[in-house]
């Protein structure tokens, strides 16, 4: 059953193509949309386009911020309309009334801040397992794309390592797998590692990560931390491909990469790129019956008619 959103205000703040697919949907459902960052586009017929972002969060309920978060100034990156910069600073969230909701992939310590100075309430859609694990199947397929462009090898029977097996990488080497590459898994748990060894991949720990990965030709990174140091780059062979899919900054010491004359790609916010039907539609179905959960229910007054 869909939502019932019917006169909630809810404010849709810069993004890409994927937040066109939400913003529909979140006025088929009745809510009441703004949005900001974005140009006169059919797809958002049903919703009141603003240019200030001020006006668009002004009095909302709800305030989605895109899945692809912010810089680390709060700034949103804002694709399609490139003369609205949009900030989630204290300027655009004074005003908003306590426990209004802030919906973002990923919070920024900047943006936790300001929603902690305002009392909103915040919500990190890139957490949420559904989000999560429906969104690795477009980053596993555009990993495995930008490998296939890159390198003159075949993804069958390549030597490929993925580090980390979170809800990312387990997508990622079953996909691997399933394309007959020679696939690797490092993991710090011992029970990710025993799922790894489940499906047929050879597995490590990244105690070993530095004579593990001067066997590969390809290497996914999906760790959100430094992992991929200048220590461990200089073991690998140098034809070796790296594709880093944790967030900016990445995973890997890119000014090392480049001394040593690898080739390392970060490769962050690939749904959107790659496939920004498929993954405005996982937001679609995902977030309307969750705001429809988090805000208190209207009156009989309130409800429009």
């Amino acid at each position: 059953m869909a939502p019932d959103l019917r006169g909630r205000r809810i404010a849709l703040l810069g993004g890409d193509r994927r937040e066109l697919e939400l913003a529909r949907t979140l006025a088929q459902a009745g809510a009441l949309v703004r949005v900001a960052g974005f140009p006169l586009l059919p797809e958002l017929s049903g919703c009141l386009q603003v240019s200030d972002p001020r006006a668009a969060v002004e009095g909302a309920e709800a305030i989605i911020a895109p899945i692809s978060g912010t810089d680390s100034e709060g700034r949103i990156r804002v694709v399609l309309d490139r003369s609205c910069e949009i900030v989630l600073d204290d300027d655009l969230l004074a005003g908003l009334q306590e426990g209004t909701l802030l919906l973002i992939g990923s919070a920024r310590p900047c943006v936790r801040a300001a929603a902690e100075r305002h009392r909103l309430k915040l919500v990190e859609t890139a957490e949420i397992d559904e989000i999560a694990i429906l969104n690795s199947i477009p980053t596993a397929e555009g990993a495995i794309q930008i490998a296939m462009e890159e390198l003159p090898i075949t993804i069958w029977g390549s030597r490929s390592a993925v580090l980390g097996f979170g809800r990312c990488g387990m997508t990622l080497a079953r996909l691997l797998k399933g394309l007959g590459a020679k696939t690797t898994v490092v993991a710090r748990d011992p029970a990710q590692r025993a799922r790894a060894e489940e499906m047929g991949c050879e597995v490590a720990s990244f105690r070993d990560l530095a004579g593990v990965l001067a066997r590969q030709e390809i290497i996914f990174n999906t760790v959100p931390a430094l992992v991929l140091t200048r220590e461990v780059l200089a073991a690998l062979d140098r034809e070796v491909l790296v594709i880093d899919l944790a967030s900016p900054p990445g995973g890997v010491d890119y000014d090392a990469a480049r001394e040593l004359g690898i080739d390392a790609i970060l490769a962050s916010g690939l749904p959107g790129k790659v496939a920004p039907k498929t993954a405005g539609q996982i937001l679609a179905r995902t977030l309307p019956p969750l705001i429809a959960d988090l805000l208190p229910s209207l009156s009989s007054e309130e409800v429009p008619l």
